[in-house]
């Protein structure tokens, strides 16, 4: 079967409207993609390194997501370290109040209930299976080397094997001596452990800020080097359908040379 013959100017005209459909079908993805880079072939370069840089920012965000993890164990930890020193003030209290009653004895109960609570309020400190008032220890990855971690250490906060508060015997004078003694001393142990703790927040709070930046800035390259300018494809849209219908007419024109034949008969 012979192929159709065609008139150069036809001809061109339907390589003119050929290479326009294609245009337009680029531009029609670029609009519903918001793209300008979808796949290798539209440009390589641009392509891989996008690909490089969400690749790092996704990698980035699962630390980012460990950390904050940690940032709670900590936080719940610290709160519950303010707990605890408030009860050891209510013990205080109670060691002053001994002093002035006729029998301190009848006030060993309350401070032993006291205790209880303290060893309580130190167990249901755990955020997630870790509780660094129950001797916990985490590392934390903060970073993308392989030894950019940060080591959690948490602490003994029970009333009596932790912060060596003894129970409550009020019979002598020098014996609620020692207990304010043991009170004191758990304190102190209580504030430079929050110490601890706190620094550590600090530095997850400004690592955990860091990657979030650089997540963005990540992000923000990819996108640069691959989003399209919508308000360009727009108008690139409008030419092209523009430029479609002239080739159509034009194509038409080129085709009256070949229909002024049949006027011969």
């Amino acid at each position: 079967m012979a192929d159709i013959a065609l008139t150069s100017a036809m001809r061109n005209n339907l390589v003119s409207l050929q290479l326009t459909d294609s245009l337009i079908g680029r531009t029609q993805e670029r609009l519903s993609t918001g793209k300008k880079v979808n796949s290798p072939i539209d440009n390589p370069a641009n392509y891989f390194a996008a690909q490089g840089h969400t690749s790092r920012a996704n990698k980035l965000t699962a630390l980012k997501d460990g950390m904050s993890e940690a940032i709670q164990m900590t936080k719940a930890a610290t709160s519950a370290v303010d707990g605890i020193s408030k009860l050891i003030e209510s013990a205080r209290g109670i060691i002053t109040q001994a002093r002035q009653a006729a029998d301190p004895t009848t006030l060993e109960a309350q401070y032993d209930d006291i205790m209880t609570q303290i060893d309580q309020l130190a167990l249901d400190a755990g955020y997630k299976g870790v509780n660094f008032l129950d001797s916990d220890t985490l590392d934390v990855k903060v970073g993308e080397e392989a030894n950019s971690t940060l080591t959690l250490t948490g602490f003994d906060a029970s009333a009596n094997a932790g912060l060596g508060i003894s129970a409550a015997d009020f019979s002598t004078s020098l014996l609620m001596d020692a207990a304010e003694v043991e009170l004191d001393d758990a304190l102190t142990t209580l504030q430079t452990e929050s110490a601890t703790l706190s620094a550590n927040l600090g530095v997850l709070t400004v690592r955990q800020e860091f990657t979030t930046n650089m997540v963005n800035v990540l992000k923000t390259g990819a996108d640069n080097l691959t989003l399209a300018d919508m308000n360009e494809e727009a108008a690139n849209m409008l030419a092209l359908q523009t430029q479609q219908q002239l080739g159509v007419t034009a194509l038409s024109l080129a085709s009256q040379a070949a229909q002024s034949v049949l006027r011969l008969f």
